[in-house]
C-alpha cells in the first residue's frame, strides 16, 4: 500500500492555551476515521520529540471520544509560565500550530476519509462526494 506524509493540520481542527508552566491543546479530527488516526498516531513519545526541548515534563493525553478530540497537556512546557517566561509566545497560543505542523504515515487512499468533504457540499446533505 502507498503511504503518504500527511500533517496533522491537514485533517484537525486545533487550538491552545495555558495554565502556569503547562501548554495544553485541544485536537479535533475532521472525521471519526481522523480520530482513529490521531488517537493511535499521536502519542507523547511522538509529540515530545516532534517538541524536542520545548516540552521538557510529561505529555498526559487524554481522549475525548465523543467529540473525536485530544485533549494534550505538555508538562514544564512554557520556559516557567507566562509572568516567567523570555518566549515570545508567553502563553502558549502557538504550541497547537506547532504540534499541527506534525506529518505522519497513512495509506494514500485514506487521505479523502480523513479530511472530510469539501465545505461547500458540507452544507448540502445531500451531495454526493
Amino acid at each position: 500500500m502507498a503511504k503518504k506524509k500527511i500533517k496533522l493540520m491537514d485533517f484537525c481542527w486545533y487550538r491552545s492555551g495555558d495554565k502556569g508552566d503547562i501548554s495544553n491543546i485541544g485536537l479535533m479530527a475532521k472525521t471519526q476515521k481522523g480520530y482513529e488516526v490521531i488517537k493511535k498516531e499521536v502519542t507523547p513519545e511522538r509529540i515530545k520529540a516532534h517538541f524536542k526541548d520545548w516540552v521538557k515534563g510529561d505529555v498526559i493525553i487524554y481522549p475525548m471520544d465523543n467529540f473525536c478530540a485530544l485533549e494534550i497537556n505538555m508538562f514544564k512546557s512554557l520556559g516557567g509560565g507566562a509572568t516567567k517566561t523570555l518566549r515570545l509566545d508567553q502563553t502558549g497560543k502557538a504550541m497547537c500550530v506547532g504540534l499541527a505542523r506534525m506529518e505522519i504515515e497513512v495509506d494514500a487512499k485514506d487521505i479523502k476519509a480523513l479530511t472530510g468533504p469539501p465545505y461547500d457540499t458540507m452544507a448540502n446533505p445531500d451531495a454526493k462526494y
